[in-house]
C-alpha cells in the first residue's frame, strides 16, 4: 500500500506550485493519515540516499507547514543558468517594430526595414537572429544583400500556425512598399 501511495504523491508533488499539507495530500491521494505520513518519510529517505540509492539533485522538503520538492542547494547554480537560458527577456519595442516588419515584408533586407523604420535596425536584426525568431532565408541576386524571414520559432511564440493569421495592416497606414519597386538613383 506504501508503494502505491507512494507513486501517487510522487504524482502530486511534482505539479505543485506551492507546499502541501499532510492533510491535503493525504485528500488528493484518498489514503489515511498515517500511510501518506510514512510514505513522506520514505521518499525524504530515497531521494536523501538513505536507502542504498544515489541521492538526487532534488530533495522533498517540508516548508511553511507542507511538503514540495525542491531544488538541492548545490544545484541552484547549474539551474538558475538554465532557467535564465531558457527564458529571454522580453523584446524591446525597436525590436518588436523590426519583427512586425519582416513579418509583413518578408523576404527583407536590413536595408528596406531601415528604411521602413527609419532608423538603423543591425544590431536588432542581430538580436532576432540570434533568439531565433528570424532567420536568413536568401540573398538578392542584384544586390547580395541578405534577405530575412520569420521563423518556426516566431509561429511557435504568437500561438499561429501560419503568418496568414496575422492580423491584417491597417488600411489607413502606408504598407511601407513606397519606393521598393523604383531604380535607386546614385
Amino acid at each position: 500500500m506504501t508503494d502505491d501511495v507512494a507513486g501517487r504523491l510522487e504524482a502530486i508533488l511534482l505539479v505543485v506550485d506551492e507546499p502541501q499539507s499532510l492533510v491535503s495530500l493525504a485528500t488528493a491521494v484518498a489514503a489515511p493519515m498515517p500511510a501518506v505520513r510514512q510514505a513522506i518519510e520514505e521518499l525524504v529517505a530515497d531521494y536523501d540516499g538513505e536507502r542504498g540509492g544515489r541521492r538526487r539533485g532534488f530533495e522533498l522538503r517540508e516548508v511553511a507547514g507542507g511538503w514540495r520538492l525542491y531544488v538541492r542547494a548545490e544545484f541552484d547554480p547549474v539551474v538558475a543558468e538554465f532557467v535564465s537560458s531558457q527564458s529571454p527577456s522580453r523584446l524591446s519595442q525597436a525590436a518588436l517594430e523590426t519583427l512586425a516588419v519582416i513579418a509583413y515584408k518578408q523576404p527583407v533586407s536590413r536595408g528596406q526595414v531601415a528604411s521602413i523604420r527609419a532608423v538603423n535596425v543591425d544590431s536588432v536584426v542581430r538580436t532576432l537572429v540570434a533568439r531565433g525568431l528570424i532567420t536568413e532565408v536568401a540573398t538578392d541576386s542584384e544586390t547580395g544583400a541578405i534577405l530575412y524571414g520569420t521563423s518556426d520559432a516566431l509561429l511557435v511564440n504568437l500561438g499561429i500556425n501560419s503568418l496568414d493569421e496575422l492580423p491584417p495592416i491597417s488600411p489607413l497606414l502606408s504598407d511601407g512598399a513606397d519606393g521598393f519597386d523604383q531604380e535607386v538613383i546614385r
